[in-house]
């Protein structure tokens, strides 16, 4: 605690205005001290050291910086491929993976600066308020939380009128059509004229993917995995970090990964949303692929339905949840198996799986040609079929007898 016994207040800090402004705002509304914790899980941008200073210009008692790219990548990135995960069969999880380990470094400097309560940007009506504060919850029951926007009426005006006043170190705009939240698994923007659903994105939304149309000449990069985990590419070997960038930059170029949904947020609000994931999704594609040489029938059906779930739980703010916990350990797993190569071609917009190559692969060649050499017994086939649809068969004789007995009543 500090010298004069005031409470302090871990506060969520990007940088940005909002975040900026909060800093004074939460000491002039409860009187408390402000420290300001940044965490880098690969959004790029300013300088870290920068944002630090920045905090402190505007007031922090403390700033805490903590790069938490590689374990971001490792711990949260990694088991959201190995599920497959794609909300609403499309968003890779870009906002919701990085919330759960951004709060546990909320925590985690909550206790080293002796804070009671965590404070975090987020607005009343989207998803991330949520996410912040069951984690908080979850890892510090008696932690309190703080939303500044919602809970100190600290609009977006306010927070221009505010800097201004108090010449804080930020820039102020009004014109900044776009909120923007981004990481190393992607990109996600929403607001300004795409709140109208009709409107098309112009060139300016993206950053992590270039025009689609405008593609240069096809790229052709091979995978490796070992269990669900790329660990090479084009045989240089690579750490899960090092893999999601690379594959940013070099699906990027090509344009994959542009995503454009109007999405069923936990709030029960549908709002439109523009994201860019070039890595997370050629990855995604590439691992589903290699499943599919890799995994048992029935165990892949019922991951599909496990690999949902566990989607939504963590798209609801639930990662630190018992349910969560216990589908983690079902989709490790389904990952053992799961080792091989993956050749992929880049181009226009799209990621396309050429080539699948394993030493776990339950893929017979032998089984499965209709040349000569075939080993699959096609005497079996006839006794099969008829095991198979005997319930069919039986369901549909019995309708035949109703169908009938109704004719003859008639």
């Amino acid at each position: 605690m500090s010298e004069n016994n005031a409470d302090r207040v871990v506060l969520a800090y990007s940088g940005g205005l909002d975040t900026s402004v909060a800093i004074g705002w939460i000491g002039e509304r409860t009187g408390a001290e402000v420290v300001a914790v940044a965490v880098d899980v690969g959004q790029g941008g300013e300088d870290l050291e920068v944002i630090r200073q920045r905090a402190l210009d505007c007031g922090a008692v403390e700033a805490y910086v903590a790069d938490a790219r590689e374990e971001f990548a490792t711990e949260y990135c990694m088991p959201a491929l190995q599920a497959n995960a794609l909300y609403m069969d499309a968003y890779p999880l870009v906002s919701a993976l990085s919330r759960p380990v951004i709060v546990k470094h909320l925590v985690q400097a909550a206790r080293q600066f002796g804070a009671h309560t965590v404070a975090h940007g987020c607005t009343g009506k989207g998803n991330d308020q949520v996410r912040f504060e069951v984690g908080i919850t979850s890892l510090a029951p008696d932690l309190r939380c703080l939303a500044p926007v919602r809970d100190l009426a600290l609009t977006r005006d306010v927070a221009i009128d505010y800097a201004n006043q108090h010449r804080l170190p930020i820039a102020t705009t009004k014109n900044n059509p776009f909120s923007i939240d981004a990481n190393v698994w992607g990109r996600a923007i929403e607001t300004g004229f795409l709140e109208d659903i009709w409107n098309e994105p112009t060139k300016d939304v993206y950053s992590y993917t270039d025009d689609p149309t405008y593609s240069p000449l096809p790229d052709e990069v091979t995978i490796t995995f070992e269990r669900g985990v790329p660990v090479a590419i084009d045989g240089q070997s690579v750490t899960p970090l090092q893999a999601v960038q690379e594959m940013n930059r070099r699906a990027g170029a090509h344009g994959v990964g542009r995503i454009d949904i109007v999405e069923d947020r936990l709030v029960g609000i549908k709002s439109r949303e523009v994201y860019e994931a070039p890595g997370a999704m050629a990855l995604i594609a590439a691992h589903r692929e290699l499943e599919n040489v890799t995994v048992e029938r029935e165990q892949a059906r019922f991951k599909k339905t496990v690999g949902q779930r566990w989607t939504e739980l963590v798209y609801d703010g639930q990662w630190f949840s018992p349910l969560k916990r216990s589908l983690d350990a079902f989709l490790e797993d389904t990952q053992r198996y799961v080792s091989g190569e993956i050749r992929m071609v880049l181009h226009g917009g799209r990621a396309t799986v050429t080539g699948r190559r394993s030493a776990q692969s339950l893929y017979d060649f032998n089984l499965a040609t209709y040349d000569t050499g075939d080993q699959f017994d096609q005497s079996h086939a006839k006794g099969f079929i008829e095991i198979y649809g005997m319930t069919a068969k039986l369901s549909a004789a019995r309708e035949a007898r109703e169908a009938q007995a109704r004719g003859e009543t008639e």
